[in-house]
């Protein structure tokens, strides 16, 4: 968001109708999510096998980013300005768990890959243990780079900055040059990696599947998800164009920066969170079984309290 519009505020219904909307999503999605990390956690079968374990950490990363994101958007709708402490605190959270998301899919995309096309050494290099060191590994390689910003900011501005408020963008935060361009070095190196790992991982998927017929089946499958991992890719993508996409939709649209930063939050920070329960909770058939058993068992004891509930009542 560029200054020229920051001081542009929306009238009370419209601000009203866009907060109600992104709460709904959150609300939707939380509880899509909450389902998905309670039917995890219910299941020893999953704590074990390395492919669910990667996709339950990128659901929680996602639910904290989505979390951090809608608050965020909340408190600039009613303080409008925040103490820059606490805008610090969330910018940094935010990006943190963006960019987890491509490299977490990129590690899901490699963990296929050795599946489908190592299927005899799969145990042996996907531990558990080897698994909790990737994602402890993707959490380091996210926030070091980013984390800079904040020890740069400490070293340049005084004492004082920090108890201003502001609003609360990340340029109106970490306000050096060179750290925007930082920034854009680091994200052409994420991305042209985590594409590149999932160009790999599903050409040689792809030529699997052809060579050995026995496994056509699932090999098509880990390429379907593969697929869909790269479209959500594109679409996180987005959030590290979205600044220039901004620019442009204001020349083009003159007066309209409320509508194109609302559009632009729902499209690149909410809409790829819908792909993560789509790709395990929905199209895997293991994770679908135990979802459902959980999702029945859930509306049985809903409905033996109010059984109970009106037994009361007739006594």
């Amino acid at each position: 968001m560029t200054s020229s519009y920051q001081a542009i505020r929306d009238t009370f219904g419209l601000a009203f109708t866009k907060n109600l909307i992104v709460v709904l999503v959150w609300l939707i999605l939380s509880y899509i999510n909450g389902t998905l990390i309670t039917t995890f956690f219910k299941h020893q079968a999953f704590y074990e096998d390395p492919r669910y374990i990667l996709f339950i950490h990128m659901v929680i990363n996602d639910a904290i980013q989505l979390t951090v994101t809608i608050t965020l958007f909340v408190l600039s709708y009613i303080f409008y300005k925040i103490n820059v402490s606490f805008c610090c605190f969330f910018i940094l959270v935010a990006v943190f768990t963006t960019r987890n998301t491509p490299v977490n899919l990129a590690s899901m995309a490699i963990e296929r890959y050795i599946a489908i096309c190592h299927p005899l050494r799969h145990r042996q290099i996907c531990t558990v243990r080897r698994t909790y060191i990737v994602i402890g590994l993707i959490w380091f390689i996210c926030v070091a780079p980013d984390i800079t910003d904040l020890f740069v900011t400490l070293a340049t501005e005084s004492l004082s900055f920090f108890h201003e408020s502001v609003f609360c963008l990340r340029h109106n935060v970490f306000k050096d040059p060179i750290l925007a361009y930082k920034r854009q070095a680091f994200d052409i190196i994420y991305f042209s990696a985590v594409f590149l790992t999932l160009v790999f991982t599903y050409l040689r998927i792809m030529f699997a599947a052809r060579a050995f017929s026995t496994e056509k089946m699932s090999a098509q499958k880990a390429r379907n998800t593969i697929l869909i991992h790269g479209a959500q890719l594109a679409m996180c993508m987005l959030s590290y164009i979205s600044p220039s996409v901004e620019i442009m939709l204001h020349l083009i649209f003159p007066g309209r920066g409320l509508e194109i930063r609302f559009a632009n939050y729902l499209i690149v920070y909410i809409l790829p969170r819908f792909l993560s329960p789509i790709i395990y909770g929905v199209r895997d058939k293991m994770f679908r079984k135990y979802l459902k058993m959980y999702l029945l068992s859930s509306r049985c004891r809903v409905e033996l309290h109010r059984v109970g509930v009106w037994n009361k009542t007739d006594r």
